[in-house]
């Protein structure tokens, strides 16, 4: 069986419209296929596919008041299952340790050609061991500069999750990351390719098992919401910057020109392959799908599966603030100084984010008023 897991660095680029019409054009091609929606806070995948779920899914799973099987259901479309998730119970906006690994024994059992996780949005360290569950992990992404620095962003966490699962706690490399750490600035300016040839004149052993992992880890872009051929270049963009600063290749997977047949099919409650299967978005898809068929299967080494299964391998949370913040300050770094991202650009991206900001402030102040007023009305009565 094939995991293929498809994640985005930020929310709204079309990662469930991808998982759910994806499901359908392998199914299509006769594959047994079984779709899981994991973007547990905002769980709403079933739309995307049209699906209408019954009682049982990831969250009454995890739970026990249901048993693995019961949540994977038929669907209409031919060779597709689907397994919800559960935004409606408390507190499962993402797994504990203990749960992830519950559930990825399960994945691992079940009879299919493919399983596709829909991940959510964000570099959590439980999506990105899901993501790990694969070295052909999809990314999708969008030519807005906050989409494209959000994916490279999810790409570069992913390869230090990558580093912190080789080298483990007791060992030499471990040992220097663990030193490095303490240096916020060189954190921020520190790449892979230099970084393993440091590993190597301290722990040759794990270093070497890391290159190799690394040589095994080849995700996938997609890269959506078109509107012009030109946008098409952020995609060598995130490429160009992957291969200076990570030491890793990416393969370009396929785009998706924006269509707004997208909202019709949607509002119509039927994936857009099955609304219009010869629209422009829809053959985009089915060429993704064919790419997915004819690609040579890729695993990680067994040992790695298991230390990502492991409870055990978790950092502790400050930790992860703490390395999230420093990845996401080099990441930003990275994109700028291979040129990948201009001051302009950058100019652009704090403009909007701005923007946005006073937006939610207004928005804010406007319901702050429209309480009190009510309030007072209500003490008058």
């Amino acid at each position: 069986m094939q995991i293929l897991p498809i994640a985005s660095g930020k929310g709204g680029v079309g990662k469930s419209l991808l998982s759910a019409n994806l499901a359908i054009a392998l199914g299509q091609a006769g594959k047994k296929v079984v779709l899981a929606d994991l973007d547990l806070g905002a769980s709403n995948l079933h739309l995307a596919l049209g699906h209408n779920v019954k009682n049982n899914s990831i969250g009454t799973y995890l739970t026990d008041k249901s048993s693995f099987q019961s949540i994977i259901e038929a669907t209409e479309y031919d060779n597709v299952s689907f397994i919800a998730g559960d935004s409606q119970i408390p507190g499962l906006t993402t797994l504990k340790a203990a749960q992830k690994t519950k559930l990825l024994r399960n994945f691992h059992s079940i009879d299919a050609d493919f399983l596709i996780l829909d991940l959510g949005a964000g570099t959590h360290q439980i999506i990105l061991d899901m993501f790990l569950q694969s070295p052909q992990g999809i990314l999708v992404t969008a030519p807005t500069v906050t989409a494209t620095l959000d994916g490279y962003l999810f790409l570069k966490n992913s390869v230090f999750r990558l580093l912190n699962t080789t080298f483990k706690r007791g060992t030499p490399g471990h040992a220097y990351l663990e030193q490095l750490k303490q240096n916020s600035e060189a954190m921020k300016s520190i790449y892979i390719p230099k970084l393993v040839e440091n590993l190597f004149a301290v722990d040759p052993v794990n270093a070497g098992l890391f290159k190799s992992r690394m040589n095994q880890f080849k995700p996938r872009l997609v890269m959506n919401m078109i509107d012009d051929p030109k946008d098409a270049d952020r995609a060598q963009r995130i490429r160009n910057s992957c291969r200076q600063y990570l030491g890793m290749d990416l393969e370009y997977l396929g785009l998706m020109y924006r269509d707004q047949l997208q909202d019709k099919a949607l509002s119509s409650r039927l994936p857009v392959i099955i609304y219009k299967p010869n629209c422009l978005l829809s053959q985009a898809i089915y060429r993704i799908a064919e790419k997915i068929l004819i690609a040579e299967p890729r695993q990680f080494d067994a040992e790695f599966t298991q230390a990502i299964d492991s409870a055990a391998s978790f950092l502790q949370a400050e930790e992860d603030a703490n390395d999230d913040y420093n990845l996401k300050i080099s990441g930003l770094n990275d994109l700028i100084g291979s040129g990948q991202l201009s001051t302009g650009e950058l100019i652009d991206m704090i403009k909007t984010q701005a923007y946005e900001i006073g937006q939610l402030r207004k928005e804010n102040n406007l319901l702050k008023s429209k309480i009190i007023k009510a309030a007072g009305q209500g003490f008058k009565l």
